[in-house]
């Protein structure tokens, strides 16, 4: 379903997946029932061995926006999300995760904010992290200052204020982005933390909205690539760069705080600005050297979530509503 004469919908979803039978259907479920309908859903199976291409098949059959591909190989997490949006032709973009849930307004949230705001390159909700039987576990506001006017300002929160309660930076990523935004910045790299200083690209031409609600629900569980160990992370990022030989813990340090100085330096910015981001990045990396560089799992969840409790994934999901 597309307004566009040219047929090209407005909003292009990437989903990128390898192996992923065990969630696929309800994340398709869920992407497929938002209220916002003018989007294509642009699917590429990394080489996979089990069901994924079976599922995704099925569901292309009965939906005419799905367009699916298969890798002959497996490229690597990184490259396949990178293929899917050179796939895309929407004015806007979003990607998707095999694992995840999505509230069925969480898209049209999303765009009606960029409509709002023509300055901001993205727009994203709060998120909600749950178990594999779609259950809150924890959820928290987004507390940093990404929607600040003054570019500096958002790197510095990016960077700084990682450590405070729900800021989940990675989980920018799968906001609706404007596309163009996403042409004028270098792609997802291959090592370990890549899509902190993507998103930090992204930050540097224009602000970040957030929808004050939690609408993005984040499937916890043990095989999920952002909760294994670097030796791992970096084989299914880019499985040419695997070999341990190359001492990946050292690559990780390297190549991340060399990929913050470069997205400084590929920024439009003025002289000061530019200056004052890279005295951030200094600050930054003074507050890390007696510290281990940053996780994934956040701070720890708190005894009771409050207003948290009452979230129901199975009201506000397509799909999840007889689960």
């Amino acid at each position: 379903m597309t307004s566009d004469p040219s047929g090209k919908p407005r909003l292009s979803i990437g989903l990128p997946v390898y192996n992923g039978e065990d969630y696929l259907a309800q994340s398709l479920d869920a992407v497929l029932g938002q209220t916002y309908q003018d989007f294509e859903l642009v699917i590429s199976s990394n080489a996979s061995t089990d069901a994924t291409d079976d599922i995704c098949r099925d569901y292309q059959a009965r939906d005419s926006r799905i367009r699916f591909f298969r890798q002959p190989r497996n490229i690597g997490a990184a490259p396949n999300h990178d293929f899917v949006f050179r796939q895309s032709r929407g004015e806007l973009f979003k990607w998707v995760s095999a694992d995840d849930l999505y509230a069925r307004d969480l898209v049209s949230r999303c765009i009606a904010l960029l409509d709002e705001h023509p300055e901001a390159v993205l727009a994203h909700c709060w998120t909600a992290a749950i178990d594999d039987d779609g259950t809150v576990i924890q959820a928290m506001e987004y507390p940093l200052r990404t929607d600040s006017s003054h570019a500096p300002e958002r790197l510095r929160s990016m960077l700084l204020d990682g450590d405070l309660p729900g800021a989940l930076r990675a989980d920018d990523f799968y906001g609706v982005i404007r596309s163009e935004a996403l042409r004028n910045v270098e792609p997802h790299g291959s090592f370990y933390h890549a899509d902190y200083t993507f998103t930090a690209q992204l930050a540097l031409l224009g602000p970040f909205l957030q929808v004050p609600e939690w609408l993005y629900f984040r499937r916890h569980h043990p095989r999920r690539l952002s909760l294994a160990s670097i030796n791992t992370a970096c084989a299914n990022l880019d499985p040419k760069r695997a070999d341990r030989r190359r001492n990946p813990a050292a690559r990780l340090v390297a190549e991340y705080v060399w990929s913050w100085f470069a997205a400084v330096r590929r920024a439009p910015l003025t002289p000061v600005e530019r200056r004052e981001c890279y005295r951030h990045i200094a600050s930054w990396i003074a507050s890390r050297a007696s510290r281990r560089l940053p996780g994934r799992s956040g701070p720890a969840a708190p005894a009771s979530f409050g207003e948290v409790a009452v979230l129901s994934v199975r009201a506000m999901v397509a799909g999840q509503e007889g689960s």
